[in-house]
């Protein structure tokens, strides 16, 4: 069995230790492990600070076992580049200490583990050596983890419930006992299979599970359609809603009029059909217009899936576009780091359909959702239909082609 370490050394990322172990440089030694950290946390894109890097690995992943927590703190709001720099420190000391003595400052690893203020990643990473020299971890730590904000250690607990609950579901007698046990899986579930496998044991119960909620997507919106997108040029088009939204207004569409009509998705993933509305259109552009209130100003992500060319606006920003078409499409396909305001924030989706005639390329649509980075839905504050005119505001119904 290939030891952690060794198997991160696979990349050729850290190839470059070993060039370093077989000729190290010279510089004055030094035990300030903080400084050495220090130096892996500013190592840049391009090789920058690499030497300097390099010679800092060495002296940290020299370091004694008991140094581990400290190193591992390194980790806390780095980058990825110095992540792999540091992580791979921890594991030339654990597979060292591991080897020599078969164990591991345990306790002190545990409490890093249990302390959700450090990094996520540095925290997996503990634990998994953690499990290399003590099994009984898990049973301690695991159960705790249910509202974690490390995903891993989510799915962990909750599969720890969806294991109980089903033991419990197949004793006809105490199917009771696994509704309850299955809610709060539920509640802490933010993966997509393991969501989708408890919803449906949910059903089976009787009891009625809503996902929409769950998941934050927005299932209600205003639709305006068709707009040309002849050889694809409608996607680079700013048409009337990308300079202004005013719902009650009617333009001139691809083959006449068109004006804004209400939709509700009843989809279990927020799927939004512009075919359903308009038809099965070829070359042709559409838009969704979606309001959410909130009454703080927050950090959160717009996830969306689509197989169609698009482009996303927040408040008249634009965040992001693609113009690819029928790419295939998942749950989070794309996460759009976003601010919403408190009150009303307008979410504005620009959806192309080009002219592929197969039978696969007939899906004009996508499923929006509002959540925190862990995929905890964010809900808005009403998640009843738009007004039917979104009230006058320069700063918020207004959309300008290209904005930053």
């Amino acid at each position: 069995m290939i030891s952690p370490f060794f198997s991160r050394l696979r990349s050729g990322f850290l190839l470059c230790f070993l060039s370093f172990a077989c000729n190290p440089p010279s510089f004055a030694q030094t035990n300030d492990i903080q400084q050495w950290i220090a130096i892996l946390r500013e190592v840049g894109p391009g090789g920058q600070g690499n030497v300097e890097a390099g010679r800092a690995w060495q002296l940290l992943a020299n370091s004694d076992a008991e140094e581990l927590p400290a190193i591992l703190a390194g980790l806390n709001g780095c980058s990825p580049l110095a992540a792999n720099w540091l992580g791979s420190a921890v594991d030339a000391i654990a597979e060292r200490e591991v080897t020599r003595t078969g164990t591991l400052p345990v306790q002190r690893l545990e409490q890093f583990v249990l302390n959700t203020r450090h990094d996520s990643r540095a925290r997996r990473r503990a634990f998994e050596w953690l499990m290399q020299v003590d099994q009984t971890v898990a049973d301690r730590v695991i159960p705790q983890m249910l509202n974690d904000p490390g995903v891993e250690f989510r799915r962990d607990a909750v599969g720890r419930l969806m294991t109980e609950a089903d033991v419990l579901f197949r004793d006809g007698s105490r199917r009771n006992e696994s509704t309850a046990l299955y809610r709060k899986a539920l509640g802490g579930a933010r993966h997509e299979d393991q969501i989708k496998t408890i919803a449906e044991r949910l059903r089976e119960l009787g009891q009625e599970v809503d996902l929409p909620r769950h998941f934050g997507f927005l299932m209600t919106w205003k639709l305006i359609a068709p707009f040309d997108n002849s050889n694809g040029q409608g996607f680079f088009v700013a048409y009337p809603p990308e300079k202004k939204i005013q719902l009650d207004a009617s333009y001139e569409g691809k083959a006449g009029k068109v004006q804004w009509v209400d939709y509700s998705s009843e989809d279990d993933y927020g799927m939004i059909d512009l075919n359903q509305p308009f038809g099965k259109l070829k070359g042709v552009v559409g838009y969704a217009c979606a309001e959410f209130t909130s009454e703080i100003q927050q950090q959160v992500q717009l996830r969306l899936g689509c197989k169609n060319a698009w482009k996303l606006w927040l408040n008249g920003k634009l965040l992001f576009e693609r113009a690819e078409y029928h790419q295939g499409t998942q749950i989070d396909q794309y996460t759009l780091p976003a601010v919403i305001q408190p009150g009303r924030n307008i979410i504005l989706v620009k959806l192309c359909q080009n002219e592929d005639s197969v039978s696969w390329t007939v899906h004009w649509q996508f499923q929006l959702r509002v959540c925190d980075a862990t995929g905890t839905a964010i809900l808005s504050t009403s998640r009843a239909h738009l007004q039917a005119a979104v009230r006058s505001s320069p700063q918020t119904n207004s959309v300008e082609t290209g904005s930053n």
